[in-house]
């Protein structure tokens, strides 16, 4: 019998399996990021926005211009509102797909299957409310009449049961209503004295449910949520109170409606039988690195990277603007919105975390149920 480390020691030795292991790695590398999703479908305002609005003409809403894009691919400006990646891109690299593409880029000669792996409706400035900027986003109704255009065209090619099946299996990411309380909070007093922020929320929270109710009667069955990060800390809200402190009423809506958010989940839950979800808390999740930046490895968390004035958040990042070296060390790219580099923090939790940041399931999880 041959020695099992002979190179002739035949199939069975253990060194003849070690080497066709090593072989078949080589060739076929086992990935962290195996495809464990059929398609990902994101609704959502511009913290998910991977360039819908540069279809949009009339919108002033826009992010395809430099100093944006400067960490993507080719330093291009595409749409994000950021210095690179968002939390689709990274939420899709992990799914195994790529990043679904901007509904509004797709031509109708693209047929259904553009819309297989997934589709982006996302688009910069949406919010819950039809009224929240709505000569210059897509609205999240909006959004989700162009979803149901998609349902249609999937059964089409697939037919009834295929389409069903495929839906119930993909992945729904929503990423909404910072716009929504940013409008109110930043209105002029006399509008905010109309009505209480408790009211704002329990109006958005009421809505909302009737659209994430719209959503699952077009076959989604697991839904990812963003909930919304402390508004009241980003450069522009910071940049309203006299000693650059977080704005404490804007954080408070913020808390609130990822309160209502949740609880509307749970009763999705409770009442659908075969509706799962996740709900991701993105108020927590950012206080955390905003309050111990050095333990994330960030060191400013006041100031936007790219701007004007006091905090960079006088103008927005355009090109006149500067910006800064060290992106990966600012928690804020703009006068609201983060880096690529707290993007793909936050949005390593979102995939892999737990409670309390994430529950009931994270976005791994969420993806890997079985039918």
């Amino acid at each position: 019998m041959a020695s099992p480390f002979s190179p002739f020691c035949g199939r069975d030795c253990p060194l003849f399996s070690l080497i066709l292991f090593f072989l078949l790695w080589c060739v076929f590398p086992l990935s962290s990021h195996g495809q464990i999703t059929p398609a990902v479908y994101t609704f959502g305002d511009s913290l998910a926005d991977v360039g819908n609005n540069n279809h949009l003409h009339l919108s002033l809403l826009k992010a395809n211009f430099p100093h944006n894009g400067v960490d993507y691919p080719g330093r291009k400006a595409t749409g994000r509102f950021g210095n690179g990646r968002n939390s689709a891109d990274f939420l899709a690299e992990k799914l195994g797909l790529q990043t679904s593409p901007p509904y509004l880029s797709i031509s109708s000669s693209g047929g259904p299957d553009a819309f297989l792996k997934g589709v982006s409706f996302a688009s910069g400035g949406a919010g819950v409310l039809n009224s929240t900027n709505k000569d210059h986003c897509l609205t999240l109704d909006k959004q989700i009449e162009y979803f149901s255009r998609v349902h249609a065209a999937l059964q089409q090619k697939l037919g009834d049961v295929e389409t069903k099946k495929h839906i119930s299996q993909s992945i729904f990411i929503v990423v909404i209503g910072s716009n929504d309380l940013l409008g109110y909070f930043k209105s002029d007093p006399s509008e905010r004295a109309k009505s209480t922020p408790q009211h704002l929320v329990d109006t958005l929270i009421f809505k909302l449910k009737g659209q994430l109710k719209n959503i699952y009667d077009l076959g989604a069955r697991r839904i990812a949520f963003i909930g919304t990060g402390p508004i009241g800390c980003c450069p522009s809200e910071r940049a309203r109170t006299n000693k650059g402190d977080c704005n404490v009423e804007s954080n408070y809506g913020s808390m609130k409606f990822n309160e209502g958010v949740s609880s509307v989940l749970g009763e999705m839950k409770a009442e659908l039988g075969d509706f799962s979800y996740s709900f991701f808390d993105t108020y927590a999740a950012l206080m955390e690195i905003i309050e111990s930046p050095s333990s994330y490895g960030f060191t400013e968390v006041k100031a936007a990277c790219c701007g004007l004035g006091n905090l960079n958040a006088k103008v927005a990042c355009l090109p006149i603007a500067t910006y800064c070296s060290n992106r990966e060390e600012y928690v804020f790219w703009d006068f609201y919105h983060p880096t690529e580099a707290s993007f793909r923090r936050l949005t390593e939790t979102v995939f892999n975390g737990s409670r309390p940041l994430v529950h009931p399931l994270n976005v791994r999880q969420l993806a890997s149920l079985k039918v």
